[in-house]
């Protein structure tokens, strides 16, 4: 993963994390909900850590588009 970020900023494209929207943990598994952007693109982060021996062991992801609008005022959390 780091090896990905490192590529990433040398072609100027960063991801940055504003808002920890919530956090969710069971067991060994670990949700976060945040939001920010991805090459200056509005977008939801959500990640999914398990844990072992206080490390993170595995890590899952998923990036989403956050429209300027949206058909209902839910929102993406």
């Amino acid at each position: 993963m780091g090896a990905a970020l490192a590529s990433m900023a040398e072609q100027g494209v960063k991801m940055v994390y504003t808002t920890v929207h919530q956090v969710l943990a069971q067991g060994d598994f670990v949700l976060a909900m945040s939001e920010g952007t991805f090459g200056g693109e509005p977008t939801a982060y959500y990640d999914l850590f398990r844990v072992e021996n206080g490390k993170i062991a595995e890590h899952w992801d998923v990036m989403a588009s956050i429209p300027s609008q949206s058909a209902n005022s839910n929102g993406k959390f």
